[in-house]
């Protein structure tokens, strides 16, 4: 007689667009989750036809197929955390809002993609106000770069010493916390900031890794910060162990030649088994 299972894996939801080049989006997302060792789902929102050099096209998936995938994955596997990545159009923002509520969706990680790697626009100007609205408070962290920041604010971020300012004014829109990424300032050192509601702040710095192979690193964080929510540590922890990830896996792929633009990072540069929970845990 078979044995009734008595533990399940660590189960991440990606809501985000597909990357067909691979190193960004719901194949990047794919990928962390697994290296990770979390059970990795999707909910596609747009299909882009995009390789190294740039995005060609953009498909958007219809909110009621959207929804579908939703609640396929949510209803029958269930979900430990969620990173959203590519939300296009306001309807689409509409869909994913009414999933984390209808569901309780917990430890939303919300990557405000606006702007690929490449310079290419991923999401229509009046969407920015429909996504700050519906989603920054239903996030546990929202986590721009600088330029989706200045989007945001509508303002340039210039310099290490303007970053704890804007910080503030993201978090002012109705965050519950941001995790504002210097990445794109010049110098030998990367800063973040990790701003909390209630005040808490962190500063995250490291040493700039010299690449070419930068695509997909927002993503990469965001779904990584994700797994470990998933796996049960704090938003603070996460983030840490998010970051010291993504340092590994551009380090990994600094030598390595995809494409003839901007190539993938080594996601898969120590990946570990897929962890598993008691059953009972939800």
């Amino acid at each position: 007689m078979t044995q009734e299972p008595t533990q399940r894996y660590a189960r991440v939801l990606s809501i985000a667009g597909s990357d067909s080049g691979g190193g960004a989006g719901i194949q990047a997302d794919l990928k962390t989750f697994a290296a990770l060792g979390c059970y990795g789902m999707t909910a596609i929102t747009a299909l882009t036809a995009q390789n190294t050099l740039g995005v060609s096209g953009i498909h958007g998936v219809p909110p009621d197929f959207l929804r579908a995938q939703i609640q396929a994955v949510v209803e029958d596997i269930g979900v430990d955390a969620v990173k959203l990545g590519m939300l296009h159009a306001p309807e689409v923002v509409e869909v994913v809002a009414w999933a984390i509520d209808r569901y309780q969706l917990k430890n939303v990680v919300l990557d405000p993609v606006m702007v690929a790697t490449s310079g290419d626009r991923l999401i229509a100007a009046e969407t920015v106000q429909v996504l700050v609205r519906e989603l920054f408070p239903r996030a546990v962290v929202v986590t721009p770069n600088l330029d989706e920041a200045a989007l945001l604010i509508g303002r340039a971020i210039e310099g290490v010493d303007a970053l704890d300012g804007a910080a503030d004014e993201l978090l002012a829109l109705g965050a519950k916390a941001v995790l504002l990424k210097g990445g794109h300032l010049p110098g030998n050192e990367v800063v973040d900031v990790l701003l909390q509601a209630g005040g808490e702040r962190k500063r995250l710095a490291s040493g700039r890794i010299e690449s070419r192979n930068l695509h997909g690193t927002g993503c990469t964080l965001s779904s990584a910060i994700a797994a470990h929510l998933a796996l049960g540590a704090t938003l603070p922890e996460a983030v840490e162990r998010a970051r010291a990830y993504i340092l590994g896996a551009m380090a990994a792929g600094a030598d390595v030649k995809i494409g003839a633009g901007h190539g993938p990072l080594n996601h898969g540069f120590a990946p570990v088994p897929t962890h598993r929970l008691p059953l009972k845990a939800g």
